[in-house]
C-alpha cells in the first residue's frame, strides 16, 4: 500500500520537500512549465490582438470561405495539444525518475 502525507509525519515531509532530489524536481518542472506557460499566452494574446486590431489581415482569404483567422483559431487547438505532447514526454524523461526516486525512498522509510 502507497504511503500518503496521513501516514508520514510532519518531519518525514520536511525532509523529503527539502531534500535536493525534490529540489531537482520542482526546478525541471518550473523550467519547462514557465516558459511553455509564457510562449502560449503570448501565442493566444497575438491571436487575440490580431482578431481585435487586424481586420483586414485576419480576413484574408485563403481557400474559399477559409481565412486567417480560421486558421490561426484552429493553431490555437493544435498548439495546445503539441503542448500537452511535449509535457508528456518530458515528464516521462525528466521528472518521473526522479519522482520515483523520491516515492521509493518515502515508501521504502515508511515501511
Amino acid at each position: 500500500m502507497a504511503a500518503t502525507e496521513h501516514d508520514l509525519g510532519h518531519e518525514e515531509w520536511t525532509r523529503v520537500h527539502s531534500s535536493p532530489e525534490f529540489a531537482q524536481l520542482r526546478r525541471r518542472l518550473r523550467g519547462f512549465v514557465f516558459p511553455m506557460t509564457a510562449l502560449f499566452l503570448g501565442w493566444y494574446l497575438l491571436y487575440v490582438l490580431l482578431a481585435d486590431y487586424a481586420h483586414g489581415f485576419m480576413s484574408t482569404k485563403l481557400v474559399g470561405n477559409f481565412n486567417v483567422g480560421l486558421l490561426l483559431g484552429l493553431l490555437q487547438f493544435v498548439s495546445t495539444f503539441l503542448i500537452t505532447g511535449l509535457y508528456v514526454r518530458f515528464a516521462n524523461r525528466k521528472l518521473d525518475p526522479i519522482a520515483d526516486r523520491i516515492r521509493e525512498d518515502v515508501e521504502g522509510g515508511a515501511r
